[in-house]
């Protein structure tokens, strides 16, 4: 592979890991539970400060069962920090989240979400992510 080759190549693969971290944000706040096999691989691990699954099906679970707390959510990631190797890569995001609990009472929640990707056939998708979170305002605390 030639050296533009290789560098058109690391962009696509960066745009395209740039492209699932938003789709992973859309999927949670629009509800998309059909795309999730767009975005994860089939033994996806997640672990989060609502608990840990692995699996496609337990997954989608652990979200849907969280998410019924919530009127509507509103995640933003940024300083998005990914590190390709090869057919695997690291991707860092820092996440702020809202969430509205009742008309009258928000949360907000901020984070770093730790993926991990693999190349599939298919295209990149996530086989890991991890959830730390970073502060926590008390009602969402309470939600949890």
């Amino acid at each position: 592979m030639t050296t533009t080759e290789a560098l058109v190549r690391r962009l696509a693969d960066r745009a395209e890991l740039e492209d699932l971290v938003a789709r992973h944000t859309l999927w949670v706040d629009q509800a998309r539970w059909d795309e999730t096999a767009l975005i994860f691989t089939g033994d996806v691990a997640v672990t989060s400060p609502r608990g840990e699954a692995r699996g496609i099906e337990a997954l989608v679970g652990l979200v849907t069962g969280s998410q019924s707390a919530y009127e509507a959510t509103l995640h933003t990631k940024a300083n998005l920090v990914i590190d390709l190797d090869g057919d695997t890569a690291s991707v860092r995001a820092n996440d702020i989240a809202i969430f509205a609990i009742s008309g009258e009472e928000e949360a907000v929640a901020a984070g770093v979400h730790r993926y991990t990707a693999r190349r599939t056939p298919a295209g990149w998708r996530f086989d890991s992510l991890e959830v730390v979170p970073f502060a926590l305002t008390e009602s969402i605390a309470r939600a949890l």
